[in-house]
């Protein structure tokens, strides 16, 4: 089965990436460097077992527009949304054998140094009988 793993951040966490701290300290340019080659190298890992589909980053929540439909029209607003601390940052999507390998998966994307991190994991529908 297939599950998508999500990852979640603010715009103060691309802003701590791209060096500018704010309520939250900037990330050096090696903190950054480190995080990439953490994920690079889980998902390499997860490359040679099998068992990556798909992975990627998503641009900061300034970048995003939001679409819905007022009274027939659509109506589009950009990111990012006060509304919403945090955001879709990125995804990876495996293909394992059980919920539990894919939550054993998801565990490595977690930074164990912000105790406030986490990530969901979900399985993903391929057909109308996994919607239920």
């Amino acid at each position: 089965m297939k599950y998508m793993i999500m990852l979640y951040g603010s715009q103060r966490d691309y802003d701590a990436m791209a060096g500018h701290g704010s309520d939250r300290p900037a990330m050096s340019a090696e903190e950054v460097a480190a995080m990439h080659e953490h994920m690079g190298r889980v998902h390499q890992d997860l490359a040679d077992s099998g068992e990556l589909v798909d992975a990627q980053g998503l641009t900061a929540p300034v970048h995003a527009r939001r679409v819905q439909m007022r009274d027939g029209a659509a109506m589009v607003t950009d990111g990012p949304y006060p509304e919403t601390q945090e955001v879709l940052a990125g995804y990876t999507v495996v293909e394992c054998a059980s919920f539990d390998r894919a939550a054993e998966i998801a565990a490595m994307l977690v930074n164990p140094d912000n105790p406030g991190e986490y990530v969901d994991v979900r399985p993903i529908a391929e057909g109308v009988d996994d919607l239920v």
